[in-house]
């Protein structure tokens, strides 16, 4: 069973989905935060993006690690934890473009096939359920306002001292949002078949019980 779960940036698709694989007890799959690994090591590599040959070869001698370790997902690039690194703001600002790349996309489309097609899964990204996992059983796309989604970003990065205004936490939800949507490679799309949330009003609990409701009654 694959529960794909997309939306923007800080709609509260990831806490969403985590809570929901642990209601569930089956495996929680971060995409987002793989295609962050994946642009933190091209940057560290000081690659340029358009140059195929060298990404592809970062690419295949790279090995991302997710686990949950007391509630956290951890994540490990090359065995080194990296959870706090790939939120930071270079990083942020440039993992759309990353993640619009082919070699990246197939590659990392690829890896969450392969742990889907073995497991139960909830999957959270952009494109999980119209190009990851299309024939997904459920599918859920989930928005919320502007400003509500920024200071949500917004307390994310306070927690690992990242200190901007809301302004412009609103501002680069703008051009991430933009980026996202009118990409080549795999746009941020809702599925014909997935049921949309609106969060701006909702707590935490009331979005995973919502979710958790519809799969036993469908």
């Amino acid at each position: 069973m694959i529960i794909a779960i997309d939306g923007p940036a800080a709609s509260g698709k990831s806490t969403t989905a985590k809570l929901v694989a642990e209601k569930l007890n089956i495996i929680y799959l971060d995409t987002g935060a793989m295609y962050r690994t994946v642009t933190l090591q091209l940057l560290r590599s000081n690659v340029n993006f358009d140059n195929t040959y060298k990404v592809s070869t970062i690419l295949d001698n790279m090995i991302i690690d997710m686990y949950d370790y007391n509630g956290k997902i951890v994540v490990k690039l090359n065995n080194e934890d990296v959870s706090e690194l790939i939120r930071s703001t270079d990083v942020t600002k440039h993992v759309s473009e990353v993640s619009s790349l082919s070699e990246v996309r197939k590659s990392m489309v690829a890896m969450q096939r392969e742990i889907g097609n073995k497991s139960d899964c909830v999957v959270e990204g952009r494109d999980i359920g119209t190009i990851v996992f299309p024939n997904a059983e459920y599918k859920f796309y989930i928005v919320a306002d502007i400003k509500m989604r920024a200071q949500r970003r917004l307390k994310e990065q306070e927690q690992i001292g990242i200190i901007k205004s809301l302004e412009d936490v609103m501002s680069d939800l703008k051009v991430r949002d933009h980026k996202d949507s009118n990409r080549d490679n795999s746009p941020l799309r809702k599925a014909n078949d997935a049921v949309q949330i609106d969060t701006s009003n909702l707590s935490i609990d009331e979005q995973v019980n919502f979710i958790i409701n519809h799969i036993k009654n469908n």
